[in-house]
């Protein structure tokens, strides 16, 4: 767009519900091309279903910074302020909310716009009567055109959310406050739809749209609906009159107040506007306020906020100083940091994206990543280290960011699961990397991201949207209060894929496994007709299940080891059995749910059956070494003081003190030892295990299997992979020795760490007694110097001298054995035969 100064200019002012957007999107109609900016995306998208309603979807594209559709020879353009290209040659300009210039955090875009944005034959002003001495003092070629409102706003009073008039919007100012409210909605009213900001189009949409059917009568929004965002609302609620602006708690300004109310009523229809009433917090208007905002009386703009559009891109610092220039006009301010500019003076510190930054092409890279908007709302500090990486990948290399890594972050947002707030959260995200997408040549092929994630963020909408209408709207009490008489065969019973119980499409219970629950919110009056109508059908879905479980493959069941749980099976997510005590460590009883004794005799047998065979498969396959073990210790051939070390080490979970079996090794000859090896055993210098049931996995399990004998909980589990404990806790350190850890001090090691300790010493010593340490090995294992010198000692070397830099061996110690579980197979032997 481009500044003519013989084409008119008119600034049409005025409260809210006087057509000026109507008149705007006529207007721009009429000409040849045009462009429109808004202040939200929800609006712009808004006016872009209306302008392809008139022109057609090939000729008018949208523009914000999450979405583009910009079909080949587009003529009229949608778009955010900060959106519109300024470039353009099109016949009409407007620019809607233009009092916006006055805000902190965004006034220097709309003051920038409402200057350079021009159309070739007219260009539109559009904004509250406030902005009045703006438009003389910035436009004073600008024909100003006062629209009165077309329907009259009274204040209603204070009243009770269960006295608010159907078509009500209630107000708030946080996110928490928005759910509160809806809540409460609900359980008084059925319902209410949710607006806010942070809702992408397609969630704001459905749930507008809900609200506009009747499905509800209420609608719970933020200040979002302030900007013109159009609904059939007579009458709007406060829920408060102070707000966070991002620095302060503040009580809103005449003019939002005035921009908020102004939603009720619409056309010819007049509106009113009040409070919620209850509790000693409850806000209240001013008398004076009640007036302004009924007579459309506000305080006039004496200042708009200015940022410099003339640039210097030489360097980053360059390029910070032409953007704190300061304004020329007495009207204008500068503007206060906002995050871009934010992030862009954290960047500039940052000697590794100084060093890239070099010359006007990388320089206004800079400036172009460090406008990515924070919609995670994270701060501009955590913020700026996001597109500190960005940054990295634009300005070097191909200039473009990694496919693979651009993939990897949409696959951690690619979940529909979670509640609302979460939800929210990941389309926040979403939005980050769509901004990203839309950018031209951030990445290599962005017309393909932008589509992926557009796809992404419809599915999160979808799926919020969904979550909204379950949390706070309550379809029940409507639809089973129809009248089908006092049979439940009347009710058309359904039992969805994912276990939910449907009567009449409304979810009543869950069949999860073959336990069936009714849902909380079911009303006791209801309760008897709808279980009744969901019992005649559950026989049947229960044979089903069982039919399906018993032909499952493994793959479809797990054992759930969480810790302070107690350990059981699921089958598709559903539990279906706990383990109990057995007859032994690798055989634990299987006790099966008891929905399960709901089936007929044949079925239950069979999935039992099916249970204990899953069970015994994944005990046979992820601890394979130990049950090779247990096996070779009831072999008849194998000779007795072999079976004398397998047996307890079977039992002990693979591990064992090598002291608790001193008399046992000193009765084996050498080719029972070769047979004890040939089993994967490792004789070491302080404890006997097989390596295998170290890793992770096998850890778990045995860990698991040990809390079942002992009739405990799930203890905590060991980090996986790490073979050093720091300071355990007495919980974990007690699981750590099941596990197979050594306590040394305040450090626990596992034992085949031990064990390639005490090789490398006698290694490294050969047939001599002194021993030099290789501080390398105990640093790769983040063993400390203390540490090591425990473990030498146990091994049965002594130090010699002051600096310990030797260490002479005086054979193997009479050493403290291994600490066994309290309540482990073996440990009232072992104590008996300690004392």
């Amino acid at each position: 767009m481009q500044t003519f100064s013989r084409a008119p200019v008119s600034a049409v002012l005025g409260p809210t519900n006087t057509g000026k957007t109507h008149l705007a999107v006529e207007r721009m109609c009429a000409h040849s091309s045009g462009v429109m900016g808004f202040p939200l995306r929800l609006l712009a998208r808004e006016v872009y279903d209306r302008v392809v309603a008139i022109k057609g979807a090939k000729h008018v594209g949208l523009i914000t910074g999450e979405e583009k559709i910009l079909p080949e020879g587009a003529r009229w353009l949608l778009c955010t302020a900060e959106s519109m290209p300024v470039d353009r040659d099109v016949a009409f300009v407007a620019l809607d909310e233009a009092q916006l210039g006055a805000d902190t955090e965004r006034g220097h875009v709309f003051t920038d716009r409402l200057l350079r944005a021009r159309g070739r034959e007219e260009t539109m002003i559009l904004g509250s009567e406030a902005l009045r001495p703006m438009v003389r003092a910035l436009v004073p070629e600008a024909e100003i055109i006062t629209r009165p409102r077309f329907s009259k706003l009274s204040y209603d009073g204070a009243k009770k959310l269960s006295r608010l008039p159907p078509r009500s919007a209630i107000v708030a100012f946080s996110a928490e406050q928005v759910y509160a409210v809806a809540e409460m909605l609900r359980r008084a009213r059925g319902g209410a739809a949710v607006v806010m900001g942070a809702l992408s189009p397609r969630t704001r949409n459905a749930q507008v749209a809900m609200y506009q059917a009747g499905e509800v009568d209420y609608l719970v929004a933020t200040d979002a609906i302030g900007m013109g965002l159009n609904m059939d609302v007579t009458h709007v609620a406060f829920a408060g009159l102070r707000k966070f602006d991002g620095k302060r708690l503040r009580r809103l300004s005449l003019a939002e107040m005035a921009q908020i109310a102004g939603r009720a009523g619409r056309h010819q229809r007049d509106g009113s506007f009040g409070t919620l009433s209850g509790g000693a917090d409850a806000p209240a208007f001013t008398e004076m306020e009640i007036e302004r905002i009924e007579n459309h009386r506000f305080p006039t703009l004496d200042h708009m906020f200015w940022r410099s559009s003339n640039l210097d891109y030489a360097s980053p610092d360059a390029l910070l100083t032409s953007l704190e220039a300061l304004p020329d006009q007495q009207v204008l301010r500068a503007a206060p940091e906002s995050v871009d500019l934010a992030v862009l003076r954290a960047l500039a510190e940052d000697a590794g994206v100084r060093s890239l930054a070099r010359g006007p092409a990388l320089t206004r890279r800079l400036w172009d990543a460090s406008g990515l908007p924070d919609f995670r709302k994270v701060g501009a500090d955590h913020h700026a280290r996001l597109v500190a990486l960005l940054y990295g990948h634009l300005a070097t290399g191909t200039g473009h960011i990694p496919a693979d890594f651009f993939a990897a972050e949409i696959a951690k947002l690619d979940n529909v699961q979670g509640d609302v707030e979460t939800l929210a959260s990941r389309i926040a995200s979403v939005r980050t990397w769509a901004y990203i997408a839309h950018r031209p040549n951030w990445l290599a092929e962005p017309e393909y991201w932008a589509a992926r994630t557009g796809d992404l963020e419809e599915k999160l909408s979808d799926a919020l949207h969904r979550k909204l209408t379950e949390r706070f709207v309550d379809r029940r009490t409507a639809v089973l209060m129809r009248s089908v008489g006092n049979d439940p065969a009347l009710f058309d019973v359904q039992i969805g894929e994912n276990g939910a119980v449907l009567v009449e499409d409304e979810a009543i219970g869950t069949l999860s496994g073959f336990r069936f629950s009714t849902s909380p919110d079911v009303k006791l009056g209801e309760r008897k007709k709808l279980l009744a109508a969901a019992e005649a059908r559950l026989p049947k879905e229960l044979a089903r299940r069982a039919k399906a479980l018993a032909e499952a493959p493994d793959s479809a069941f797990a054992i759930i080891m969480h810790t302070g749980a107690p350990i059981i099976i699921t089958w598709k997510g559903a539990e279906i059995a706990r383990l109990r005590t057995g007859t032994a460590l690798l055989q634990p009883r299987i006790a099966a749910d008891a929905s399960i004794a709901r089936l007929d005799p044949a079925d239950r047998q069979a999935v039992e059956a099916r249970i204990k065979a899953f069970v015994e498969n994944r005990i046979r396959h992820r601890l394979a070494a130990l049950n090779r073990i247990a096996k070779a210790a009831r072999e008849p051939s194998t000779p007795a003081p072999m079976r004398a070390l397998l047996s307890p080490l079977s039992e002990n979970g693979g591990v064992i003190g090598r002291m608790d079996m001193d008399v046992t090794l000193k009765m084996l000859d050498s080719g029972m030892r070769r047979r004890v090896r040939q089993l994967g055993i490792v004789i070491g210098a302080l404890d006997l295990f097989h390596p295998a049931i170290l890793k992770p996995d096998a850890a778990q399990l045995r860990l698991a299997l040990d809390a079942v004998r002992r009739g405990a909980p799930m203890p905590p589990v060991p980090m996986p992979g790490l073979g050093l404990l720091d300071r355990p806790d007495r919980e974990l350190s007690d699981a750590a020795q099941i596990a197979g850890y050594r306590g040394f001090g305040d450090q626990m090691l596992r034992v085949d760490l031990v064990e390639r300790i005490a090789r490398a010493a006698h290694d490294a010593r050969g047939d001599g007694r002194l021993y030099t340490p290789d501080p390398k090995l105990a640093v790769s294992l983040g063993v400390g110097e203390a540490t090591l010198g425990r473990i030498l000692r146990a091994i049965g070397f002594h130090p010699v001298g002051q600096d310990r830099s030797q260490w002479r061996w005086h054979g193997r110690p009479r050493h403290q054995p291994r600490e066994a579980p309290k309540d482990g197979a073996f440990s009232a032997l072992a104590a008996l035969r300690r004392s």
